[in-house]
């Protein structure tokens, strides 16, 4: 089984909009942060950067089940299902902290890039993102 990274984000007034809830750009920010931003697991950061490689979004899909407002807190969760040559499909989970309503449920398929050319590359075996 892989490992599920967990982090709280709590909601500030500047991701709400006019609708009084979060923003969808807002999800997109916090599900990229979740797996390759500062809160990703540093060895698997480690291990990209070592060889040369980013990771960027080939597709993604986010299902909005219920609102999050400003004020509340978000507790974010994250697992690798597979790993492909080239590719990975994560997928995520968004629940409210104070009901434990799931708020959104997301995957997104991540391609593994040369950071100098721009073009797809294996997937090295020691890499754990």
């Amino acid at each position: 089984m892989n490992p599920i990274y967990q982090f709280d984000s709590h909601v500030t007034a500047d991701v709400v909009d006019r609708n009084s809830h979060v923003n969808n750009v807002a999800y997109i920010q916090w599900l990229q942060d979740a797996a390759v931003g500062l809160r990703g697991p540093a060895v698997a950061r480690r291990a990209t950067t070592a060889v040369g490689a980013i990771w960027v979004v080939r597709t993604h899909h986010i299902e909005y089940l219920a609102p999050a407002l400003a004020g509340d807190t978000l507790t974010m969760q994250t697992w690798v299902v597979n790993f492909k040559k080239v590719r990975s499909l994560r997928k995520y989970k968004i629940t409210r902290a104070k009901d434990q309503i799931i708020v959104a449920l997301a995957e997104i398929d991540w391609v593994f890039v040369n950071a100098k050319t721009g073009r797809s590359m294996a997937i090295p075996d020691e890499d754990g993102c």
